[in-house]
């Protein structure tokens, strides 16, 4: 439990008040108590870091009064009522207003502490998700585009910026799913080209009869069926951006063409002898090696090299698991916009599944998750990852991912300030920036 994370329990019973702010230090549970429920209202404020635990049957303002009060401050804050005066009415009265649990004196100390501990967890995941929205919303430029913090996507950000105003063809490698578009429309989004087109073609999903066609166009005539002029995509291109997504489907039949065309600037329509000058920037984007592809005469070696002056490639989101709680929150808001759903809060064993599982789906795959999640499909758990074909991680890496996601948070809350979190997670220092070194977690990243 986070040591920010406090309760303030209301009692005006002082023996009852006392037993009850002992039993919840007795389980490390920081808290303070007070008498009359005014004095902790006045405490309140939005994303208050802990939770109330209030009588009903109080001098002055009830609980009642206090839980419409905190629910007005922050509807997300975690209220548990106690009486010993209780009837179903009031508990239904108490849990339409917000209550987050009812309990019933006399209690038993461990009904509290389950109760409490409870709604612990759900405020500190319901305080990191703001926090995740607000590092989203204050995001600009390149960083609202490509979220993450992850060293991998900070370097393929870096490069990004290096090269997209230049006119040197990218050549993208990863694997389904990474987000290799978004990468090229970077690219064409932060050049002098962005207000021309941006131009995507799948070459895997093209059969390969109008290949030709759709690349470079065809003049009217110039075959059976076409009654009239077509403009290809490379030369809609013109001025813009081409992205060849799955470059390595294209036909070797077709890759001289396209290879004459990059190395001339010029492109013949189908039935045309007129040469027409084009200057598009090409993305390549594959998840194989074309380098070994070529060796195996399965892919033009020359194409390979005129496609590959600048290469960016994108880690799996395995290898960037710190990356994963912002990029989920980020999907989860815009589920929830579009399906005009509330955004839901994931509990604390679901992100534990989140941070264990192995994504061989990536980007993509976790995009699919947090809408069904959104949508509330398998009910609000996230349990349909658990037997899926990437869940076989080893234990030790789901220990790995879960440490290095700690390790980031607290480095992400703390700013990177190294004594800040080695207090919070009482660790040493030094054992500390080992863990940052094993984890590839620089730390000017988090400042």
């Amino acid at each position: 439990m986070p040591d920010s994370l406090s309760v303030l329990l209301v009692e005006d019973d002082n023996a009852v008040r006392a037993s009850s702010i002992q039993t919840l230090q007795i389980a490390g549970i920081e808290a303070k108590g007070f008498g009359v429920a005014e004095a902790v209202r006045d405490l309140l404020h939005p994303e208050f870091p802990g939770v109330i635990v209030t009588d009903v049957r109080l001098p002055g303002m009830d609980g009642l009064a206090l839980l419409e009060q905190a629910m007005r401050i922050d509807p997300k804050l975690p209220v548990v009522l106690m009486t010993g005066h209780g009837d179903i009415a009031m508990a239904v009265e108490a849990m339409r207003i917000g209550a987050y649990d009812f309990i019933e004196k006399p209690f038993a100390t461990d009904r509290l502490v389950s109760s409490v501990q409870r709604a612990l967890e759900r405020r500190s995941l319901s305080l990191e998700v703001e926090t995740l929205r607000r590092k989203l919303s204050d995001r600009e430029g390149i960083e609202a585009m490509m979220l993450g913090q992850s060293a991998a996507i900070q370097e393929v950000r870096r490069v990004i910026l290096q090269v997209a105003d230049t006119s040197a063809d990218v050549l993208i490698l990863g694997e389904t799913g990474t987000g290799k578009e978004l990468v090229a429309r970077c690219l064409h989004q932060f050049s002098r080209r962005r207000d021309r087109n941006f131009v995507a073609i799948n070459c895997g999903a093209m059969p390969e009869t109008m290949f030709e066609s759709e690349v470079f166009g065809h003049e009217s005539g110039a075959f059976t069926g076409a009654s009239r002029q077509r403009i290809g995509r490379l030369e809609y291109a013109d001025g813009g951006t081409l992205l060849l997504d799955e470059i390595e489907s294209m036909p070797l039949s077709l890759q001289v063409k396209l290879l004459r065309a990059l190395q001339e600037h010029t492109i013949e329509r189908l039935g045309s002898n007129r040469e027409i000058p084009i200057d598009a920037r090409i993305v390549a984007a594959t998840k194989d090696d074309l380098g070994e592809l070529s060796r195996q005469q399965k892919f033009r070696s020359d194409l390979y090299y005129r496609l590959n002056v600048v290469s960016v490639e994108l880690p799996p989101l395995r290898d960037r698991r710190e990356d994963i709680p912002l990029l989920f929150e980020h999907f989860v808001l815009q589920a929830a916009a579009r399906y005009r759903r509330d955004a839901p809060v994931m509990s604390e064993t679901q992100r534990r599944q989140l941070m264990a599982y192995n994504w061989p789906g990536n980007v993509r795959e976790l995009r699919n998750v947090a809408e069904r999640f959104v949508l509330g499909v398998h009910g609000t758990s996230l349990d349909l990852i658990k037997d899926g074909p990437g869940a076989t991680t080893s234990f030790a890496e789901q220990v790995d991912a879960y440490e290095r996601a700690i390790l980031s948070e607290a480095m992400s809350r703390h700013e990177g300030n190294i004594a800040a979190v080695s207090e919070s997670l009482n660790l040493p220092k030094k054992t500390l920036y080992d863990k940052l070194k094993r984890f590839n977690l620089a730390i000017e990243t988090f400042r």
